[in-house]
């Protein structure tokens, strides 16, 4: 199917193909709409009112998940609603494997990297932990990008959401420090019951700088602590993806790679399911312009749970890591 749609647009002139980009958007706009509509009659609406353990694993993105209780009861939490969005999923599924491993409770101490304006400090903060969000210093050259697009973490007050937590508890139980993701002091190490990203580590240039990043980071954690990753995934099998560069493509081979390098470390990583979901909206794929680009027609409410990402089908994949507990 995307085959057959990239051998039609190469056909197209820029602005037709520009066009054709976006009925498809229209088109995607459209199903979104029938869902939620749909979505009134049924069990969409109503947000289960407690956490629903699931035995969460390494996985990548699905429609189920969207439609599941387990994450309606997250977006409940977060004061957000449902989408077909792959962002929201990330930021669920972070929240979920964490609540599973027992970590939203008082006394816990979580360490978030590349946090940007993440909601998840607040959060986590409301919940009794104690949180060291961090972020590129902004004198760090690769942080311009992010300050550009209003995405980087530099200033404690973006990470204040109070529909989740009081001033007083944040300012209590949040700190906010620079920290570069190839870098992490040593003084950070064994230090959190649980870490955390949310779609970052494709973003430091390579691969291996993103397994090597997972691995270090899970040296942060105590023993029987736990580390949650989102990050982008190649859906288009073991063939070609982007190696290197601002946004790299992991690939079903990369997440084995990634098990044995821990597992060489000492930590377990969760069994990784690249299964493709078989719901309708698990074989559309989003199509630019996305949301901050520049277009001149209302932006569109399509499905974003698989995208483009310079021609290959992208999904997000999610990662959970085990410290081993003391001896």
């Amino acid at each position: 199917m995307l085959h057959l749609f990239h051998r039609l647009m190469s056909r197209l002139t820029g602005r037709e193909a520009a066009l054709t980009r976006w009925n498809v958007k229209i088109l995607g706009n459209l199903l979104t709409t029938q869902h939620y509509m749909a979505g009134l009659a049924g069990s969409l609406v109503a947000l289960p009112e407690m956490p629903q353990p699931v035995g969460l694993d390494s996985r990548i993105c699905r429609q189920a998940d969207i439609e599941s209780d387990w994450l309606r009861h997250w977006c409940g939490e977060l004061d957000t609603l449902p989408t077909y969005h792959r962002k929201l999923w990330e930021t669920c599924f972070v929240v979920q494997a964490l609540w599973e491993a027992g970590m939203l409770a008082p006394g816990k101490r979580g360490l978030g990297f590349a946090v940007g304006h993440e909601p998840l400090p607040s959060f986590f903060a409301e919940r009794g932990a104690d949180v060291l969000a961090t972020d590129l210093d902004v004198s760090n050259r690769r942080a311009a990008g992010w300050i550009a697009t209003d995405q980087h973490g530099g200033d404690a007050e973006e990470l204040f959401f109070p529909k989740l937590v009081t001033r007083a508890t944040f300012d209590a139980r949040v700190t906010l420090r620079a920290v570069d993701m190839r870098h992490i002091p040593k003084d950070l190490e064994r230090g959190f019951d649980f870490v955390w990203s949310v779609c970052s580590f494709e973003h430091l240039g390579s691969i291996e700088a993103g397994l090597d990043f997972v691995v270090n980071a899970s040296r942060c954690l105590k023993p029987g602590g736990i580390a949650v990753h989102t990050t982008e995934f190649n859906m288009a099998g073991e063939g070609p993806t982007v190696n290197r560069g601002p946004t790299v493509l992991f690939q079903e081979k990369h997440m084995r790679r990634l098990a044995e390098k821990l597992a060489q470390a000492g930590y377990e990583m969760m069994p990784f399911d690249a299964t493709p979901g078989v719901k309708l909206m698990d074989g559309f794929i989003d199509l630019p312009p996305y949301p901050g680009n520049d277009w001149p027609l209302p932006q569109q409410s399509t499905p974003h749970l698989l995208l483009s990402v310079h021609g290959f089908p992208t999904t997000s994949a999610g990662i959970i890591v085990r410290a081993p507990a003391a001896a």
